[in-house]
């Protein structure tokens, strides 16, 4: 699993490392969307009544995996075209940069959850 990780580029040894200790096998989630909440990198809605607002990204999970798969998604951001593209492309509707880093670990995160989930790993 290491080293699939390590295939993707921007994500090191550490991040690699913290990610399989802190989410073990990804194949214990139903979901990408089970996955990214897991990881606290989903949004968080505060509506009430006729009024529709987010507020920032959920507050549960464990800090050190939000932590380090934020700074994953900074670093997919510079280097991935995909994700520089999709950048570009939030900004360019007024987007603030924590937003945009969010949105790309949020989907990063699912997409990878496919990625891995095949994968044979001892548990």
């Amino acid at each position: 699993m290491v080293a699939t990780l390590r295939k993707i580029k921007g994500v090191g040894e550490v991040t690699a490392w913290t990610m399989r200790a802190l989410i073990g096998r990804f194949d214990r989630f139903a979901s990408g969307k089970q996955l990214a909440r897991f990881c606290a990198v989903t949004p968080r809605n505060a509506s009430s009544g006729q009024r529709v607002a987010d507020s920032g990204m959920i507050k549960a999970g464990d800090p050190q995996l939000k932590s380090v798969v934020i700074e994953a998604a900074q670093r997919l951001r510079r280097y991935e075209p995909r994700w520089r593209e999709f950048s570009t492309s939030m900004a360019a509707r007024g987007k603030p940069t924590g937003v945009i880093i969010g949105a790309i670990a949020n989907r990063w995160m699912r997409g990878l959850y496919h990625q891995m989930k095949e994968l044979p790993m001892a548990a």
